[in-house]
């Protein structure tokens, strides 16, 4: 997949784990589309977590035809549309009928650039999967893909040798989220540091300490 390097795919044993820790543990890894046109690949450098009892959380009152995947097996892609227009994908966490998920918010395109380049309509690298919504269409995500499985549907997420690239907190900066109104002060955004692919620059946001985990 890149530079030679041994990958390993993600297995339904880690997306059982806390939201919080996959949120952290996906940085790093390389999201995989294989599509009829060909495979578009992104390592992840954005991600937000959405926990029960988060106001925030699509989960937050009730499961509803809507959100149903979010309580569904873990390691399940939850595709869903927001604005009328845009598509966003997350990862389905945590032991069934929690309803928890984790959205990936930006990548660093590594393979296929030149299929997301035409499905986004620009040239500009920095600019193909800087955001929720761009990253998909760059992807080829489509809400089709709702319910997917991550081991064997079209969209899977790999790993570097056995562990993903930054698994220390230190390694993790650790923000508010973006573009919500409840649950705004929480810290429950994560992105790599000094990464020019990341949607928004942590200066810009409220951070705080890498380790911090405050309850809802």
């Amino acid at each position: 997949m890149q530079n030679g390097k041994r990958f390993f795919m993600f297995e339904l044993d880690f997306y059982r784990q806390e939201t919080m820790t996959v949120a952290r543990a996906l940085l790093g890894a390389v999201l995989v589309h294989d599509a009829p046109e060909g495979r578009t690949a992104g390592r992840i450098v954005e991600t937000e977590a959405y926990l029960w009892g988060d106001p925030a959380c699509h989960a937050y009152r009730r499961k509803t035809a809507r959100n149903a995947v979010m309580f569904g097996p873990p390691g399940h892609a939850y595709v869903y549309q927001i604005y009328g227009m845009h598509h966003c994908v997350n990862i389905v966490t945590a032991p069934e009928g929690v309803g928890e998920a984790v959205l990936v918010r930006a990548l660093e395109p590594l393979e296929g650039i030149e299929l997301m380049q035409r499905r986004r309509g620009l040239d500009k690298l920095t600019d193909l999967c800087k955001g929720p919504g761009r990253l998909v269409q760059a992807m080829g995500i489509t809400r089709a893909m709702n319910g997917s499985s991550l081991v064997s549907g079209p969209i899977s997420i790999w790993s570097p040798d056995t562990a993903p690239i930054f698994s220390k907190k230190s390694s993790i900066v650790v923000t508010t989220r973006i573009g919500i109104t409840q649950g705004a002060d929480l810290p429950y955004r994560f992105h790599l540091p000094d990464n020019r692919f990341v949607s928004f620059p942590a200066d810009r946001r409220k951070s705080f300490p890498a380790g911090a985990t405050p309850s809802v």
